[in-house]
């Protein structure tokens, strides 16, 4: 068999690999706050977000784009087909550490930073300017919106609810998070499954496999949906217990304020800008927001300052380890 081709094989599996490990870090974004307050039982819960998974994977070509052309250029051939590989192999290891620690970093932006570090040193291209725009400012502005957004939300249902009885609106806000959760998770799948799709055409562009980093072929959207969604069934149960109950106690109307305006903030970003922006910073910012209406000690600002440094952590360190993959790869490789 040709050896080009059982790398890009090889590099498609690494990519697959990722996106599952993607669901089982992710999940909680769409799930933990339903879980929190009860609304839907884990295994339901972890069900419709894989379907939800599944499918938003197909709304979300825009954002594979832009991963796929519009952040790095590799070599072509097997030197490029080694810094993809090396790249993604970081962000996964990058994934498995912080998911053992329970920190809801972003997976995908593990992903870019060890890509980025892989190209570096492997010799490729990095565009610096698609970086800043597509990856920098959407990481510093998207969680502000969630959180400005969260506090404002909040605010607005206290008001409407505010003669309302307590037990049937906990009732009424439980069988409202059935619609928000699913909301999230057609959003994670949208920005999550896209990325994975964007890395897996890259591959086949770099591999001489297709002439385009911008056409995705259909079993592509299939492979990356249905890794990601099985991940996301898999579960992680770690990051669902930081975000659900760690930061915030949460209540049935804060969980569907949250899930709500997360979702809003990913939807509008996915079909304007294409960017792939992290649908963990966007829910956690938005649980913080949401959980600030209650005053200054309802929010565990702890526990949130460990999340953010981790935040600003993934990139650099996805990318180092990306790098130091790079030369054993690139000696096997080439």
């Amino acid at each position: 068999m040709d050896p080009l081709l059982i790398s890009v094989i090889l590099v498609v599996a690494v990519a697959l690999l990722f996106a599952y490990t993607n669901g089982f870090h992710d999940a909680a974004n769409a799930i933990a706050t339903s879980i929190s307050t009860r609304a839907l039982t884990p295994r339901v819960a972890l069900g419709m977000a894989a379907i939800g998974n599944f499918v938003g994977a197909y709304l979300g070509a825009k954002v594979a784009a832009t991963v796929a052309e519009g952040l790095v250029s590799p070599q072509l051939g097997m030197a490029g087909l080694a810094i993809v590989m090396a790249g993604v192999l970081g962000s996964v290891a990058w994934n498995y550490l912080t998911w053992w620690k329970g920190w809801p970093i972003s997976a995908s932006h593990s992903l870019f930073g060890g890509v980025v570090g892989a190209t570096l040193v492997g010799g490729g291209v990095v565009y610096w300017s698609g970086i800043w725009e597509k990856i920098v400012l959407p990481t510093i502005f998207s969680p502000l919106v969630g959180f400005a957004l969260g506090f404002l939300f909040m605010l607005a249902v206290f008001w409407v609810f505010r003669n309302g009885t307590p037990r049937k609106l906990t009732v009424r806000f439980r069988q409202a998070q059935s619609v928000s959760a699913a909301a999230m998770a057609v959003g994670h799948g949208m920005q999550d499954a896209a990325k994975t799709m964007g890395i897996i055409v890259l591959a086949l562009h770099v591999g001489g496999f297709q002439d385009s980093a911008l056409e995705i072929p259909h079993w592509v959207y299939f492979a990356s949906a249905a890794a990601l969604a099985g991940g996301t069934y898999a579960g992680g149960w770690r990051i669902i217990r930081t975000l659900g109950r760690r930061i915030i106690d949460l209540r049935p109307p804060q969980g569907f304020a949250a899930e709500t305006v997360a979702s809003s903030v990913l939807y509008v970003n996915t079909w304007w800008l294409g960017a792939p922006i992290s649908t963990t910073h966007t829910i956690t910012a938005a649980i913080m927001g949401v959980g600030s209406t209650g005053g200054k000690r309802a929010v565990r600002w702890g526990v949130a300052r460990t999340i953010v440094i981790a935040w600003i952590l993934t990139f650099p360190a996805a990318a180092i380890v990306g790098a130091l993959l790079f030369y054993p790869i690139s000696w096997i490789m080439l």
